[in-house]
């Protein structure tokens, strides 16, 4: 018998229920009569928690047994976009229509065949698709070429759609934009999602499919992970291509990879998308086997530095510092070594120097802009404090900013002796649960200000974009108020493969894929 067709139009209640009635992973097949028929293996619904429980790879797998088609999948995923993205305003733009020619032209033969994907906004380009970067700067901007990452997504078999929301230039810890407006966590939507990859984590964490592209430059995909309850990792630098126009950003510290519901889907990724590139200025040591098959592998007794005090002197809230807290304890019942630590880090210094970094590649971008969209970028074009970070980056002698670089690699020079006592370094991802919306938007004007509260909120994870070391959030702990904060590990550089170990062994002692919100 035929299976049914998903169409893009929402079903009605009762057909949902009828549907859901088998229970949690056994959609009910109908026939063209609309008759229940429990001898076929089935077509979900888009809306049931049947779909929800897949992460890509499971898709994929239903794909391959022919239980589904792609287009089918690709007709779920819209269905649940229709219903979702109007209460989150995670997305800002969406092609079904090219992602439709990909299923159709059959390219990509990967692990994640016929499976749908979402890009973020910045950073990343498809051909005949705009790359905005969250500026309307930048509003009407479409390459013509695909991004290295972008041919490799292809060749796994992933089917992309659409574009997620990130904030201008991916300059602030949440999704909001002058351009696009606000993204909410769906745990609560007065709440952010998280930046930069916040588009991302909102889609994702709202399971409109289960896994998305993210970039991360000082904790952009550590941070929307830990406000949405999602697995976020930050590989080593130079794992992940970043070509072919622009082969680094903010002088390496910005990475390459994806928000996921599993750890196996990130850990197939980037075994998807991982290898060196061709005139790329970092690269990283290539892992002994797949990243797959090290979830498999005992991480062994791992020393574990406990960092729950930032180098800042910054508060850190109960939630936070309980979250951290007990994924030690988890980690002690694991058989791992816990010990508290404290950091051979200057933060000042190193934040600081970071800063420069980052003021001095925003004011480029800004000038390199004519050359992109064809005019002058002005003060109307941008928020307040991405014009005001521009300014400040155009003041930086060339003196400073080649102190700060050196600056940047004394800091992973200090950080890297500093593991050689520990295997990990175990932090709250942040300091703050997710924070409201409006705090931390770019439409501020007091620089002072916004830095602080920015600071705050975040004070863990630029340091690993610094030294370009692999860094993960696990979503190991929920608030009274039920949302969600991670916690962050963090490993030596290269050491990609520890980390998925450790993962592994996390999500296995405590499951996190059931919990989502109730949106």
């Amino acid at each position: 018998m035929k299976k049914r067709r998903i169409t893009g139009e929402p079903i009605n209640r009762r057909e949902m229920v009828k549907r859901t009635a088998a229970g949690v992973g056994a959609a009910v097949a109908l026939s063209e009569s609309g008759k229940a028929d429990t001898t076929t293996e089935t077509v979900f619904s888009g809306l049931t928690a049947d779909y929800e429980k897949y992460d890509g790879l499971g898709l994929a797998e239903l794909i391959a047994k022919k239980q589904i088609t792609s287009l089918e999948l690709l007709n779920a995923v819209r269905q649940r976009v229709e219903a979702l993205n109007p209460k989150l305003n995670a997305f800002c733009d969406l092609f079904f229509d090219k992602a439709e020619a990909q299923i159709k032209a059959g390219a990509g033969n990967g692990a994640f065949k016929g499976v749908p994907f979402a890009l973020k906004d910045i950073g990343i380009h498809m051909a005949g698709v705009k790359t905005t970067s969250g500026s309307r700067a930048f509003k009407n901007y479409t390459p013509n070429f695909d991004s290295t990452l972008v041919e490799r997504y292809k060749q796994a078999g992933l089917v992309i759609f659409g574009r997620t929301a990130s904030p201008e230039f991916g300059l602030t810890t949440t999704t909001e934009s002058v351009l696009f407006g606000q993204t909410r966590n769906p745990w609560n939507l007065e709440r952010t999602s998280g930046g930069s990859s916040g588009g991302t984590s909102a889609a994702v964490s709202a399971r409109i499919l289960p896994m998305a592209h993210g970039s991360d430059g000082g904790g952009s995909i550590r941070i929307p992970a830990s406000c949405c309850g999602l697995f976020g990792f930050k590989p080593t630098r130079g794992r992940v291509p970043m070509g072919p126009t622009q082969f680094e950003s903010w002088n390496g510290c910005s990475h390459h990879h994806a928000l996921t519901i599993s750890v196996r889907d990130s850990a197939a990724l980037l075994d998807a998308t991982a290898g060196e590139e061709p005139g790329s200025p970092f690269f990283s040591p290539k892992p002994a086997r797949p990243f797959l098959k090290e979830l498999g592998a005992a991480p062994g007794k791992l020393r574990i530095a406990l960092v729950i005090e930032p180098t800042t002197g910054s508060p850190v809230d109960p939630e936070c510092r309980q979250a951290a807290t007990d994924a030690a304890k988890l980690c002690e019942s694991l058989g791992h070594t816990v010990e508290e630590a404290k950091l051979p880090i200057v933060d000042s210094v190193m934040r600081g120097a970071f800063l420069t970094v980052l003021r001095v590649s925003l004011a480029r971008t800004l000038d390199d802009a004519a050359k992109v969209v064809g005019k002058i970028v002005t003060e109307q074009d941008v928020e307040p404090i991405t014009w005001l970070i521009a300014q400040a980056g155009k003041e930086i002698s060339s003196i400073d900013y080649s102190r700060a670089i050196a600056t940047m690699h004394q800091t992973g020079l200090a950080l890297a002796k500093f593991m050689q006592r520990y295997d990990v370094i175990l932090s709250p991802t942040l300091a703050k649960p997710p924070v409201p919306l409006g705090m931390l938007s770019l439409t501020r004007t007091d620089v002072q200000g916004y830095s602080k509260d920015v600071g705050e909120f975040g004070p863990h994870t630029a340091l690993y974009n610094v030294t370009g070391q692999p860094s993960m959030s696990v979503p190991l702990h929920w608030t009274k108020d039920g949302l969600p904060v991670g916690v962050m590990f963090s490993g030596r550089f290269g050491e990609d493969d520890l980390l998925f170990r450790l993962a592994a062994q996390l999500e296995k002692a405590k499951p996190w894929i059931g919990r989502r919100p109730k949106i």
